[in-house]
C-alpha cells in the first residue's frame, strides 16, 4: 500500500477542509484526475492524483479537516509512485507567516475547584469564557451558573469551518504581530460625475500615494526584520462573502485603464463569490483596500495582514456641511481611513500617503 497525503497548499496553509470527494473506495484513477476538492482560508482548491493505480482507502469525509502532511489516500501496491504533487507554491520574496499563539483570558487563567470545573462539564460551559468573580480571581458556582444562563439564551454552539475558520486564525495571528496605528480624513467628491466608479477611483488613488510614498507598498518580513519595498503595486480588494471575507488581488493598477481594471475587478469578484477563484489570484497583494462603506461606517482602525504594511478603508459616501471659501455649504464627502504598520511606517509617511490619497480622490476627472 501507498499513501498519498495532503500536500503542501502555499503561504503557510497547514490544514484544509474537505468539500467533495470525487472518487470513491476500490476505483481506478488516473495521473491529474480529480480525487478531492478542499477549501481553504483561500479558495476551494481540487487536488489531483499524483500517479495512476486502484484506491483502496479513502480518509476523512466531507467537512473533515485535515492537516498537512497527513494521509487522503490510500492506493493499493500496483499504484504508481507518489510524485509529490505541490498544489500551490509561495511567490518569489514572499515568506511562510510565522504561527503565534495567544493566551486565552478568562478561565483558563483563572483559579476553579474540580467541583466546579464538573459543574462547567455538565452545563457544557467552556471555563475560558466564564468571567471568574470569586476571591483571587476564583471562578464560582454562580460564575458558571450565570454563563450558562447567557448561553441558553443564544443558539447551539457550532465550529467555525472554512473561510470564518481560517479567517479567525489569521486575524488572531495580524493582531498579535502588527503595531497598527490609523489616520483619516474625508475627501471632497462633490464634483464627481454622476456614476462614477468609486473602487476604481480609489483603486487609481491608492496607486498613486503609493508612488509618492513607496514605505506604504512594501512587505515587512519581522522574523528577519527586513522590509522589501515592491515596485509594481498590487492591490487586496476586499470581498465580503457570504462565507467570509476573501482577498482577490488586482494586479499593476497603476499600469491599467480605467476599462481594464473594471473588468478585472468584474472578474475577480465573481469568482471569490463563487469560491472558484484560482490561488494565485489571492497571493502577492502590497497593500489593501477596503471599501465597507458600500455597506455602511465611516472610519475603521482595520486588520493588515503581514507581510503587507498598510490598508485603506473607505466609508459611507454622505452629504455634510462644512465650511467652503468661508461659506457654509453642503458637500458629498467620502471618509477615508489609513491603517498602517508602525513599526517599520513613521507618522509622517503615512500623513503624506493620505495626503495624496486624498488629493487624488477629490480630482475632477
Amino acid at each position: 500500500m501507498r499513501q498519498f497525503t495532503l500536500p503542501d497548499l502555499g503561504e503557510g496553509l497547514e490544514e484544509a477542509e474537505i468539500v467533495t470527494w470525487y472518487v470513491n473506495e476500490g476505483d481506478h484513477v488516473v495521473t491529474d484526475q480529480p480525487l478531492v476538492s478542499v477549501e481553504t482560508d483561500k479558495a476551494v482548491v481540487e487536488i489531483p492524483a499524483p500517479s495512476s493505480g486502484r484506491i483502496a482507502r479513502l480518509f476523512g469525509t466531507k467537512g473533515d479537516i485535515v492537516k498537512v502532511g497527513a494521509p487522503l489516500v490510500e492506493f493499493a501496491e500496483d499504484a504508481g509512485q507518489d510524485t509529490g504533487t505541490i498544489v500551490g507554491e509561495l511567490g518569489a520574496g514572499e515568506q511562510r507567516p510565522v504561527p503565534t499563539t495567544a493566551s486565552l483570558p478568562g478561565g483558563q487563567g483563572a483559579q476553579v475547584f474540580p467541583a466546579v470545573r464538573a459543574l462547567a462539564r455538565k452545563l457544557d460551559v467552556a471555563l475560558d469564557l466564564v468571567e471568574a468573580t470569586g476571591p483571587g480571581g476564583t471562578i464560582t458556582r454562580a460564575d458558571v451558573e450565570r454563563a450558562a444562563k447567557r448561553m441558553s439564551h443564544g443558539g447551539p454552539a457550532e465550529p467555525l469551518r472554512g473561510l470564518r475558520r481560517a479567517m479567525a486564525q489569521r486575524m488572531t495571528a495580524a493582531h498579535a504581530e502588527i503595531v497598527p496605528a490609523t489616520v483619516t480624513d474625508e475627501a471632497d467628491i462633490h464634483e464627481w460625475r454622476r456614476g462614477e466608479d468609486v473602487t476604481i477611483r480609489l483603486a487609481r488613488a491608492i496607486a498613486a500615494a503609493c508612488k509618492a510614498e513607496p514605505a506604504l507598498n512594501a512587505w515587512y518580513h519581522s522574523g528577519a526584520g527586513e522590509r522589501r519595498l515592491i515596485e509594481r503595486i498590487d492591490l487586496g480588494i476586499a470581498v465580503d462573502t457570504g462565507g467570509g471575507l476573501i482577498v482577490p488581488v488586482l494586479r499593476n493598477v497603476a499600469e491599467r485603464s480605467v476599462s481594464d481594471l473594471r473588468a478585472g475587478l468584474d472578474r475577480l469578484r465573481a469568482d471569490a463569490i463563487a469560491r472558484a477563484i484560482p490561488p494565485e489570484e489571492l497571493r502577492g497583494a502590497t497593500i489593501t483596500l477596503s471599501n465597507f462603506g458600500m455597506i455602511g461606517g465611516r472610519f475603521a482602525n482595520l486588520i493588515i495582514v503581514p507581510p503587507q504594511t498598510a490598508i485603506v478603508g473607505a466609508g459611507r459616501i454622505s452629504e455634510r456641511v462644512v465650511a467652503l471659501r468661508g461659506e457654509v455649504a453642503v458637500r458629498r464627502t467620502l471618509p477615508l481611513s489609513l491603517t498602517f504598520d508602525h513599526r517599520v511606517v513613521t507618522g509622517g509617511e503615512a500623513a503624506r500617503f493620505l495626503v495624496v490619497l486624498k488629493s487624488d480622490v477629490e480630482r475632477v476627472s
